[in-house]
């Protein structure tokens, strides 16, 4: 069974561009199922569509002779067209692409000989993402589209509550709407934080079953982000990682990381990087009006995905018990504001005298939002830090949280 995912409707806008459509994300979120339904769309739709993977070992073979050899398993399109020769786009659907031994020569070399006659579709991992050359050399030939695992709204489809998901969609739209089902709401998004967004996951019913999954994650598909990435020493690698779970919310010291594992700050460096462009990890910038400070400054680290965070530390209690909720709770609004804003407008305040705002978004010049995260709702209204409402007067400021008291912005409709 198909389950719609948010980022669909924007994919299939993109499907009538020339330039190449590219979809990136984590293992397991979902790329090749997504793909393979949109392939589908359009050949019922009756446009020319091929579909091809490249873990077909045959297939893989002769593309990386040449990139013209694709045409030796697909139809071939006419070459590019003209101001009086409008041809209609030929889709090739490929999955897995960053297997070719160059998919950034390949895929330059189809959309510089045959323009928009032949439209491609592909997913790609990792080891394709973090190649310098895909993102310089195919400039202005492909966009790309990240597919997280599953939000909150997505994973109550995946587990069949569509009357909650339209009720959640409620709550977040109409701003003065009242809920009778926040409860149900509330329980269903504690499993939710707790075991996180992986499809697989999701759809799987028993709290066992969930984390049996979850470590297969974090053992196969973990490791093999770390073989295709060329990083030699696993246990240092995944020592960072567990450390980094720990310090969700928190700010990254990279020297204090390159002490207690026993590496270098070049080696730290490049983990983070293949961590990020693994999809696993971000690091939030802090909010400077002097930009020099703000990329000298130390970043905070959220996971992609809670699942994953908890699995690598073996936490699957229950939320309310959890001494970390506080953590898992702002990782979750860190996730959701993604949803909402560009990852580069969000970014985190803070002085030398530990004043601190954990959300900042900029929205446009001199003007934006403030977030300040809290489990429980203070008992009296608060405002922000007032050397951040002195400098930043164009800033709300609003407090996030988990209790249902009025004085607060529930937490569900952001």
């Amino acid at each position: 069974m198909y389950f719609k995912r948010d980022i669909e409707p924007e994919l299939i806008k993109h499907l009538d561009k020339k330039e190449y459509t590219i979809i990136t994300g984590a293992r397991q979120t979902g790329k090749t199922t997504l793909l393979k339904h949109l392939y589908a769309k359009l050949k019922k739709e009756g446009k020319k569509t091929f579909f091809v993977s490249f873990e077909d070992v045959d297939i893989l073979s002769s593309i990386n002779k040449h990139p013209e050899e694709i045409f030796s398993v697909t139809a071939r399109p006419q070459r590019k067209e003209t101001d009086n020769n409008r041809l209609q786009p030929y889709y090739l659907f490929i999955d897995e692409i960053q297997y070719a031994n160059n998919p950034t020569n390949f895929l330059k070399y189809l959309f510089d000989t045959y323009g928009s006659s032949l439209k491609i579709i592909a997913t790609g991992s990792s080891a394709f993402y973090m190649d310098e050359k895909f993102k310089d050399s195919l400039a202005g030939r492909k966009r790309i589209f990240e597919l997280q695992t599953l939000n909150f709204s997505e994973w109550l489809l995946f587990n069949n509550e569509d009357d909650l998901k339209e009720e959640l969609r409620m709550i977040q739209k109409q701003k003065d709407y009242v809920s009778t089902r926040k409860r149900e709401l509330m329980e269903l998004f504690q499993t939710f934080i707790v075991y996180g967004g992986y499809p697989r996951v999701a759809l799987e019913k028993e709290p066992e079953e969930k984390i049996f999954l979850l470590k297969e994650l974090k053992n196969a598909f973990l490791r093999r982000d770390i073989d295709e990435s060329g990083i030699q020493h696993y246990e240092k690698f995944y020592m960072l990682l567990t450390i980094l779970a720990g310090q969700t919310g928190n700010l990254v010291n990279k020297n204090e990381l390159s002490t207690t594992i026993g590496i270098d700050h070049k080696t730290v460096d490049k983990y983070l990087y293949v961590l990020q462009n693994s999809f696993h990890i971000s690091l939030v910038k802090p909010f400077f009006s002097n930009i020099r400070k703000e990329f000298t400054k130390m970043p905070k680290i959220f996971f992609n995905d809670s699942g994953m965070r908890n699995v690598l530390l073996n936490r699957f209690y229950n939320f309310d018990n959890r001494d970390d909720k506080g953590a898992l709770f702002e990782n979750y609004i860190f996730k959701r504001l993604c949803e909402l804003y560009d990852k580069e407008q969000i970014r985190y305040w803070r002085t030398t005298d530990k004043k601190e705002i954990d959300f900042v978004v900029t929205e446009s010049f001199l003007k934006g939002k403030a977030y300040e995260v809290k489990t429980k709702c203070p008992a009296k209204t608060i405002s922000a830090p007032a050397k951040f409402s002195e400098k930043y007067s164009g800033y709300s400021y609003k407090i996030v949280s988990l209790d249902k008291n009025n004085t607060c912005l529930w937490f569900l409709k952001l």
